[in-house]
């Protein structure tokens, strides 16, 4: 059984190895799945709603980057003020890597949006299961990260189905967000999958934390974006240890400066009534 663990992860890495199309730092090759490269600065027109702000105490320590949870029914809900952040994670889940995050968030009393491929979903069921039971947001992101606008919409459709299906199997809840690999979307691809309620999660700052750099690189780079914009939802991967380990510095950081946390909470779309002419 390990061995076919094994192998079938080394048959994604080898699949997904053109992930990259950026020749900067060199790609990672320590991971079992690779990353998406993602145009930066998109901007959603967006809307969303309150709830109360609390704070986490952790080994004494008082954290405050804990923000509202927004309630939405698409993307046009996700409407963020000023420093405002969303911490999604793309590709995981993997041992080692996705708990360390897990913790990370804990820890600020903070929770992410985790875009999971199914294919290492179905490898780590018990991870994926415990990403759920934190109270992250559950997303899909495909079964095995295909380049959905290199396929017919069949294929490409049947590709999203199954890694729905592959990460509600694993995390035992309903998955309500996706996000394209390599942002390889379309407009009808997007509205097929909004009808199987799920809200298509963009990116506003890429953490390029895929290219193979230090953390504080990542820490530096990740900043520099969200101080230029304010705010905006922020595309890390959790299959990276150099993410894991970051991460803590980010959040810390975040929070001397004043950010909060939204967290995402699915709800579908209310039909609306239509009243019978008399």
């Amino acid at each position: 059984m390990h061995r076919f663990a094994l192998y079938a992860g080394l048959l994604l890495s080898a699949a997904l190895a053109g992930c990259q199309t950026t020749k900067q730092p060199a790609p990672d090759t320590t991971i079992k799945t690779s990353s998406i490269l993602a145009p930066e600065g998109s901007k959603n027109t967006i809307r969303g709603d309150t709830a109360e702000r609390s704070g986490s105490v952790v080994s004494g320590k008082q954290h405050h980057l804990a923000g509202r949870t927004m309630t939405v029914s698409s993307i046009r809900d996700i409407q963020l003020q000023d420093k405002e952040v969303i911490l999604s994670f793309d590709d995981g889940p993997i041992p080692g890597r996705t708990d360390r995050v897990l913790a990370t968030l804990d820890e600020f009393g903070v929770k992410g949006a985790f875009m999971m491929v199914g294919e290492m979903a179905t490898l780590h069921p018990d991870l994926a299961r415990k990403v759920a039971a934190d109270g992250n947001a559950i997303g899909s992101h495909t079964y095995k990260h295909d380049n959905l606008s290199a396929l017919t919409f069949d294929m490409a459709m049947a590709e999203v189905v199954r890694g729905q299906a592959a990460v509600t199997k694993a995390t035992g809840v309903d998955v309500n967000f996706f996000r394209f690999p390599y942002l390889a979307d379309s407009s009808k691809l997007r509205s097929a999958i909004g009808i199987r309620d799920m809200v298509v999660m963009d990116v506003d700052v890429d953490s390029k934390d895929y290219f193979n750099t230090t953390p504080a690189a990542v820490t530096e780079r990740t900043l520099d974006l969200v101080y230029k914009r304010g705010r905006g939802i922020i595309l890390m991967h959790d299959i990276h240890k150099r993410t894991a380990t970051m991460l803590p510095t980010l959040l810390s950081k975040l929070e001397a400066d004043g950010y909060k946390v939204v967290t995402l909470k699915f709800q579908k779309p209310v039909a609306p009534t239509v009243m019978a002419s008399l």
